[in-house]
């Protein structure tokens, strides 16, 4: 990866005027009215970033937090209201259904149209035309408007003509969730090209697996501002604690863009304690929430009832979680999650998936919460995170939460394809 900056993104804003009623508007249009008939709506607001060449680079955030205005932003769909973008290179973007397409045309002719508005000749088009029907793989409807499309076929055709243009600078928007498991397969499987050819990407999507594993870093969005950006693992962190409507805790890691935060209050080993003495911790976990309840303890234990950061596949063990209740909370639950180094939830559960009712939740209560299973994860390193939630009239409430509270590692003999084994058993007859 270069230093070359590809975009710059220089104190952004996007002003947008809400009018109460549509005559607001229309006097103010035709200047029969001095008084200011609109509110004030800064979609984004003084936001700055760069990408460097060779970069993918993700933006989340809650809905209506900007992501997509700075998208069209940088691709020309909208202007800004102050600031300035520069962008250094061919830009492919595939934003929202319907961004680019005349409906009234057929697939073809908006290949044709789309190839024409990046700036490539007849010639140019016709020579990518196989590629981008092979990938788009919608056979006759490729004669067939636009508008007749569903949205699976559409995205088909709008990917295709995106990835196929040799773009040097490639945009996605949330577009790719309409396509079936297999074409967004295929796309990503794209995006790994991509990466290694040295392209830039730039992308925005809900989906926090494909952030983690494709974005060397992140924008968080939040309000119409950059509330932070650094590693995927760092601001899926953060952007966690603001889908539950907590104000975002920052880890103290020393990496790019995370610091400040407080210790964890769990409790050390002692009288009351002394099942998880010895048992390492992570001194900069991530916690927060409003803490009715609080955890004030957790440990693994191995098959043979020893703490242990080190679990064999295959073999059974236990995590226990100490909750301690400061007010009377109903129906608390206990969660766990694994999750990989980059972030990356593998696997986890919770008292309420498993039909268990914590009964003593009454402010003073304290439970050991115990889950006994089997280690079903491939070997390597994991990161372990515990809550304590439910629901408070009606509404999900975070009580407590600790992210990356302790690491594991599942020390194997084989490991076979993806995060867990099956294993297997197989048998070999001859015919």
């Amino acid at each position: 990866m270069t230093e070359k900056k590809v975009i710059q993104v220089q104190n952004l804003s996007k002003m947008y005027k809400l009018y109460e009623k549509p005559s607001d508007r229309l006097k103010e249009a035709l200047g029969f009215s001095k008084k200011k008939r609109y509110k004030e709506h800064y979609a984004l607001q003084n936001v700055s970033f760069d990408v460097k060449e060779g970069e993918c680079v993700g933006i989340i955030g809650v809905n209506g937090s900007g992501k997509s205005t700075v998208l069209k932003i940088i691709t020309g769909v909208l202007h800004p209201t102050e600031g300035e973008v520069r962008v250094d290179g061919r830009i492919s973007a595939l934003l929202e259904l319907g961004a680019g397409f005349n409906m009234e045309y057929s697939g073809l002719e908006n290949v044709y149209l789309n190839g024409t508005m990046i700036g490539f000749t007849k010639e140019e088009i016709d020579s990518r035309l196989s590629d981008i029907l092979a990938f788009a793989d919608i056979g006759d409807f490729i004669h067939q408007p636009v508008k007749t499309y569903s949205s699976g076929m559409f995205v088909r055709l709008a990917f295709a003509v995106a990835i196929n243009i040799d773009p040097e600078i490639l945009i996605v928007d949330e577009a790719l969730s309409v396509g079936d498991v297999f074409f967004q397969a295929k796309c990503f499987h794209k995006f790994d090209e991509f990466k290694k050819q040295g392209k830039t990407i730039l992308i925005v999507s809900h989906d926090l697996s494909s952030i983690a594993k494709y974005c060397d870093r992140v924008l968080l969005l939040h309000r119409g501002e950059l509330l932070d950006q650094g590693t995927p693992k760092a601001m899926i962190d953060l952007y966690k604690q603001l889908l539950v409507g907590q104000e975002p805790v920052k880890q103290r890691t020393g990496e790019p863009g995370v610091s400040g935060g407080e210790a964890v209050s769990v409790a050390a080993p002692g009288e009351k304690d002394d099942w998880r003495a010895g048992f390492s911790v992570n001194p900069n976990v991530l916690e927060y929430g409003e803490k009715q309840a609080q955890i004030r303890s957790f440990v693994v234990l191995d098959e043979k009832g020893n703490q242990s950061n080190a679990i064999e596949k295959g073999s059974t063990f236990q995590i226990k979680v100490r909750i301690h209740f400061n007010e009377d909370v109903q129906d608390p639950i206990s969660t766990y999650t694994f999750k990989n180094i980059q972030g990356t939830a593998i696997t986890g559960t919770n008292t309420m998936f498993e039909g268990v009712h914590i009964d003593h939740s009454r402010a003073g209560d304290e439970v050991i919460v115990t889950f006994t299973q089997q280690m079903n994860l491939q070997g390597g390193e994991y990161l372990l995170s515990f809550g304590c939630t439910g629901y408070r009239d009606g509404e999900f409430t975070v009580y407590h939460r600790l992210y990356d509270a302790c690491n594991l590692s599942v020390v194997s003999t084989k490991n076979t394809v993806g995060f867990y084994d099956m294993f297997s058993k197989i048998t070999v007859e001859d015919v």
